[in-house]
C-alpha cells in the first residue's frame, strides 16, 4: 500500500514488529505507553511522571539498536502540564547522547497546545479536506499551519516559527459503511456483536438487501477522501509526512470504519492495493485541478508536478498523459513532456495539460492519466488518474409541459394531483422531517457514536442507475465528485414511515449507528396524479451550478415522459407530514467532544 512507516499508538511493538520492520526497511515510530488524559495528568506529581520515564529507558535499552526503530514519542494527546513535561522529556533523551533516534514530546491533535523542544512534530491542525465548504479541487496545500502555529489562550496569543519536520498527525479518519460480510471472520470470544447490531437496525429500516451497495457506495466515497487529503500532504512543500490514524478499521470506540481494510488486513472489494499505490508511494503524479466540473465552453488547464520520495533522483524520467471517454476506450487528448531528470523532494513541474473542451459532447465524465517512467528505476509504478466532468454550456430547458413546478405541496399542487396531473416539488430548504439529518458531501469522522452524533450524519450516497432518471443524467452509483453541488450540505428527507420495501433512488447513507432510511428523491402517485419531490437545490443559480441544472432538466424530462410510472401509493396528509413534523427524536446531538477525549475531566 506504499507505507514506508508505522505509528504504535501508545505503546511499544513486540520485538518481532522490529524484526520485521528491519528486513523490509519500515520506520517505526514508538510510544511511551499512555494516553495520559483519562484521569491520569503528566506534570503533577502523579505516578506517571516517573513510569513514563523508566520504561521508555526500558523500551531504548531493549530495542534501540534495531535500525527500523526512528522515532519516540513520549505517548498520546497528554493532559495536565504536560508542555513542560514533555519538553523535559526530549531534553532528557537529547542530552543522553542517543542519536539513534529523533525525539518528539508527544503526537498530539490540532487542539493541543505547540511543544518547542521536539526534534519533530506529530501534530494536527495541518489534515483534512475544505469540500464541506468549497468546491473540489486539488489546488491547495497545508503550508501556512506546518510553518506557523498560533497558539490562542484565553488572555493571550503565541505564535511559533516551525522549523523542525512536521509529520501529520492521525490522517484521514474518512467513515464507510460496514462490512456485514465480515462477521464469518470473527471467531469464538470475538464475535463481532457489534456488527449484528448494525445488521439488525438496517433489517429494522427496511434495507438489508442495500447492504453490499452501501459498503461498495461509501467505499469508494472513503477512497476519494483518502486520496485527495494524501495528495494534498504531498503537495506541501516542507511536509515530511504523514501518519495515518489507520489502514485498516477499529472495531473499538464505537467502531471506527476508517480503512480500507478491514480488521484483518484484508480487502474490502472498494479499493485495491493497485488502486491505493496511485496516489500513496514513494513517486507520485498529481494533477492541480482548479475544479472538477466544466462546461464544453472551458479550456482544461491543469498543472503536474511530481513528488518523488524514490531512493535516488529519477534520470531520463519520461512523463505522459492521456485522456479518455468514462469506458477507456476512446482516446480524447494525449502528450508527452520533455524527458528530464527530476532530483529527489517536491512540486517538480512537469508540464501543463491544456485542452479546449468544445469537442466534449456531455454531459461525459472524463480521466486524466499521468504517468511517468524512468531508466533509472525500470520497476517503478508512477501512475495516477484523475476522474472530471463536461457539462453542455447551455441547455434548453425542456418546457413544464403538464408537469406542475412548486416548492412545497400548496393547494395548486393539490388539485393538479387531484385531477390526474403531475407535480414536480422542489423542496431544498423547506422539508422538516429529516432536517435533523446533517449531510455534507464528505462522511462521517471516525464515527457518530463516539462523537455523540456530531455532523455529518451520512457517508456518501447510494445511487439506483437502473432507474429511468438516468439514462438522462449519466451517474456512478455512488457520490462521485460532480455530485458535490447536489448533496453538500443538502437536506435529506426521513422516510422511516413509507413502505420498508420502497427504495429511494437516491439515498443517503446514514449512520450505521442508526441506519435511518433517508432520501433526496422520491415519487409516488398521489390523490388520482403523480407526484415527485427532491432536497437536491435545483433551482438556484443555475447559470453557475452546471450539475444542478443538468438534474433539473433530466427531471422534467423524466416526468414528461411515459418511464414516469411511479408504483408507490401515497396520501397527500403523507406528503404534507414531510412539511409539518419532525422524524422521530435522536438524543445523542452534541456539539461538545467526547469525555475520553478532554484534556481536563470534569
Amino acid at each position: 500500500y506504499g507505507l514506508n512507516h508505522m505509528r504504535f499508538h501508545s505503546y511499544c511493538p513486540p520485538e518481532a514488529a522490529f524484526t520485521a520492520a528491519d528486513s523490509v526497511g519500515f520506520y517505526l515510530q514508538v510510544e511511551g505507553p499512555t494516553w495520559p488524559n483519562h484521569g491520569v495528568k503528566l506534570g503533577v506529581g502523579m505516578l506517571i511522571d516517573s513510569y513514563l520515564t523508566d520504561e521508555t529507558e526500558r523500551i531504548v535499552a531493549c530495542y534501540g539498536n534495531h535500525p527500523s526503530f526512528v522515532m519516540l514519542s513520549c505517548g498520546n494527546e497528554p493532559a495536565g502540564n504536560w508542555v513542560e513535561w514533555t519538553n523535559d522529556f526530549v531534553d532528557r533523551w537529547v542530552a543522553s547522547g542517543d542519536n539513534r533516534r529523533l525525539y518528539t514530546t508527544a503526537s498530539v491533535g490540532g487542539g493541543w497546545a505547540f511543544t518547542t523542544h521536539s526534534q519533530y512534530h506529530v501534530r494536527g491542525g495541518a489534515r483534512g479536506l475544505t469540500w464541506n465548504k468549497l468546491p473540489p479541487q486539488s489546488t491547495d496545500d497545508f503550508i501556512e499551519p506546518i510553518t506557523t502555529h498560533v497558539q490562542r489562550g484565553r488572555s493571550t496569543t503565541q505564535t511559533f516559527d516551525i522549523r523542525e519536520p512536521f509529520i501529520s498527525h492521525e490522517t484521514g479518519q474518512w467513515c464507510a459503511f460496514p462490512d456485514l460480510k465480515e462477521r464469518s471472520l470473527y471467531t469464538g470470544a470475538y464475535r463481532a456483536g457489534n456488527f449484528d447490531i448494525f445488521a439488525d437496525l438496517l433489517e429494522r429500516g427496511g434495507m438489508a438487501a442495500q447492504a453490499e451497495h452501501f459498503l461498495m457506495a461509501s467505499g469508494r466515497l472513503q477512497t476519494l477522501c483518502y486520496k485527495f487529503d494524501i495528495e494534498r500532504n504531498l503537495r506541501t512543500p516542507d511536509y515530511a509526512g504523514f501518519q495515518l490514524l489507520g489502514l485498516n478499521d477499529y472495531s473499538g470506540q464505537g467502531t471506527a470504519l476508517v480503512g480500507v481494510l478491514n480488521v484483518f488486513w484484508k480487502e474490502k472489494g472498494y479499493c485495491t492495493a493497485d488502486e491505493w499505490t496511485e496516489f500513496c508511494s514513494p513517486v507520485v503524479p498529481l494533477a492541480r485541478f482548479p475544479r472538477f466540473v466544466y462546461t464544453d465552453g472551458d479550456t482544461l488547464q491543469v498543472p503536474v508536478e511530481l513528488y518523488n520520495a524514490y531512493r535516488c533522483a529519477l534520470t531520463g524520467a519520461t512523463p505522459s498523459y492521456l485522456i479518455t471517454n468514462e469506458q477507456g476506450d476512446t482516446m480524447i487528448a494525449c502528450g508527452a513532456w520533455t524527458p528530464r531528470d527530476i532530483p529527489l523532494g517536491k512540486n517538480h513541474a512537469l508540464g501543463e495539460v491544456r485542452l479546449p473542451l468544445s469537442m466534449v459532447k456531455g454531459p461525459a465524465k472524463l480521466t486524466l492519466t499521468v504517468d511517468v517512467t524512468s531508466p533509472a528505476a525500470p520497476e517503478l509504478r508512477a501512475h495516477n488518474h484523475y476522474d472530471f466532468y463536461v457539462y453542455p454550456s447551455h441547455i434548453d430547458m425542456p418546457p413544464a409541459g403538464s408537469v406542475y413546478l412548486t416548492d412545497t405541496l400548496d393547494e395548486k399542487a393539490r388539485q393538479v394531483l387531484a385531477d390526474g396531473g403531475s407535480v414536480l416539488i422542489a423542496a431544498a430548504g423547506r422539508v422538516r422531517m429529516g432536517s435533523d439529518v446533517k449531510q455534507s458531501y464528505l462522511p462521517v469522522f471516525w464515527n457518530t457514536s463516539w462523537f455523540k452524533m456530531r455532523p455529518p450524519h451520512t457517508t456518501g450516497v447510494a445511487i439506483d442507475t437502473s432507474h429511468p432518471l438516468f439514462r438522462r443524467f449519466p451517474s456512478d452509483d455512488w457520490g462521485t465528485v460532480n455530485y458535490w453541488e447536489l448533496l453538500n450540505n443538502a437536506q435529506v428527507m426521513y422516510l422511516g414511515y413509507l413502505p420498508a420495501d420502497y427504495q429511494p433512488p437516491i439515498q443517503p447513507i446514514d449512520t450505521w449507528h442508526l441506519s435511518r432510511k433517508i432520501g433526496m428523491l422520491i415519487e409516488a402517485q398521489v390523490g388520482g396524479g403523480r407526484l415527485l419531490m427532491t432536497t437536491m437545490d435545483i433551482d438556484s443559480d443555475l447559470d453557475r451550478r452546471v450539475v444542478a441544472r443538468q438534474m433539473r432538466a433530466a427531471l422534467i424530462d423524466y416526468m414528461n415522459s411515459p418511464d414516469f410510472a411511479p408504483a408507490l401509493q401515497l396520501d397527500l396528509q403523507t406528503i404534507a407530514d414531510f412539511f409539518e413534523k419532525d422524524a422521530p427524536r435522536v438524543d445523542m446531538f452534541t456539539s461538545d467532544s467526547p469525555d475520553e477525549l478532554k484534556p481536563v475531566i470534569k
